[in-house]
């Protein structure tokens, strides 16, 4: 099943999981079923040329969890994205800025060294994409987008397998399809998948600044009343402890209008509104703005096909948990295609596939309904509303266990953990 394929970039080719998406979430799954190996294509529509750039720090970043961490740890790959540039974080703060409300949390309290890492994207994808190329059971298909797949149908071993069509007019094979395409996932859309869609109708403004005041590696947000704000420390050669990764989701007139501000303009508005926290704001980089959009698939598999990240689902980024998410899915998916692969089942049986669903679809709309609360409770100005709030992050601040609590939760942890996120 393993190896008896002869490449041949022009004519139908077999592969075991076909995953058309090559980056964060869709190279770590080719990366952890490779080291298994299951020989894996990966379709990437972009070019898989390195990204990480060591004195331009990227606004799109990351706040891996604990668990997150150990997966990358497991799969050899964390001293590579350390030795690009990774900031870990001890604290957080949350606060109210339309109230008194605020909660303070700090690694100490679990006794665990960092509460998460802070990591550019670029970071993670150029250290994957090096590992895959030195994966020989990973065959990599860069500049390549799928323009067509077929229906599963009987094939043995594999029990069904599809066909894609490459726009080139190159096609392959594959037990399981894996759409690992994005938010807009075309590979979904072809298999006739629809979402349920929530429109927050805000967008988010992302940046890099550098401040007066040092991080102290803490990360922080305060919610306003457009929107949350949060600052993501970051480390930097020329602004050590001073600069921070910025996401500020604000309603969407709110968001265009702070896009077009001139940078001194808008430092003053972003030092305003963080309440001068870290002082004046003293630089600001490019900015990029995209529209939050919360969204649910209406399933995750079909026969021979399965979709993980940001193709299953979308996440507001107020708690820094869609990366996570979509790591989360990636695992178990490896995880499951693995335990069949070991008991002699066709990888590509829905009962496998079923499986990965049932663990990760709970798990995923659970977080997107906390998520759609917090949007909701926080836009909410009615009086009543403002003060249980407040009322609320002060009396979660002085529960040590409901602290512990949350604090466990944003390191990752979960009683279905897969195996290789356990520390």
């Amino acid at each position: 099943m393993r190896h008896d394929v002869k490449e041949s970039p022009l004519t139908a080719t077999r592969y075991d999981v076909a995953i058309v998406g090559g980056g964060m979430v869709g190279g770590t799954l080719a990366l952890l079923l490779g080291r298994q190996g299951f020989r894996v294509a990966v379709i990437e529509a972009g070019d898989m040329s390195p990204r990480w750039q060591p004195e331009n720090v990227n606004a799109r970043v990351s706040a891996l969890t604990e668990a997150s961490r150990q997966l990358f740890e497991t799969l050899g790959l964390w001293p590579h994205m350390i030795a690009r540039r990774v900031t870990p974080y001890t604290q957080m703060t949350v606060w109210d800025g339309a109230g008194s409300g605020e909660i303070h949390f700090n690694a100490e309290d679990v006794m665990a060294p960092a509460l998460g890492h802070i990591v550019e994207n670029s970071v993670i994808t150029d250290a994957l994409c090096e590992a895959l190329q030195q994966q020989d059971t990973i065959c990599c298909w860069p500049s390549a987008q799928v323009t067509q797949v077929s229906e599963a149908r009987p094939a043995a071993p594999y029990g069904t397998v599809r066909t894609l069509t490459l726009n080139d007019g190159r096609t392959l094979e594959a037990a399981v399809v894996v759409a690992a395409d994005g938010a807009r996932s075309p590979l979904r859309r072809m298999a006739g998948i629809g979402t349920k869609t929530w429109d927050t109708h805000q967008q988010a403004v992302v940046t890099v600044v550098t401040h007066e005041r040092a991080h102290q590696q803490q990360a922080q947000q305060v919610f306003l009343p457009t929107g949350p704000l949060a600052f993501l420390p970051l480390e930097g050669e020329r602004a050590e402890g001073h600069m921070s990764s910025i996401v500020w989701s604000a309603d969407t007139a709110e968001a265009e209008r702070l896009m077009v501000l001139e940078d001194d303009d808008f430092a003053v508005a972003l030092a305003e509104a963080f309440e001068q926290r870290l002082g004046s704001i003293t630089s600001v980089g490019k900015r990029a703005i995209f529209p939050l959009v919360q969204r649910h698939a209406a399933q995750y598999v079909q026969p021979s096909l399965a979709l993980v990240g940001d193709a299953a689902h979308g996440i507001h980024p107020l708690a820094g948990q869609g990366a996570n998410l979509g790591f989360l899915d990636a695992a178990v998916l490896a995880e499951e295609l693995g335990r069949a692969y070991r008991q002699g089942a066709p990888i590509s049986d829905q009962r496998v596939l079923a499986r990965y669903e049932w663990r990760r679809r709970m798990d995923n709309a659970t977080m997107l309904k906390a998520m759609e609360a917090f949007c909701r409770g926080f836009g909410e100005q009615n009086i009543w509303v403002k003060w249980a709030r407040n009322a609320g992050l002060r009396a979660v601040d002085r529960c040590a266990p409901l602290k512990r609590f949350f604090i466990r939760q944003a390191l990752g942890d979960r009683p279905d953990l897969p195996e290789t996120m356990k520390a």
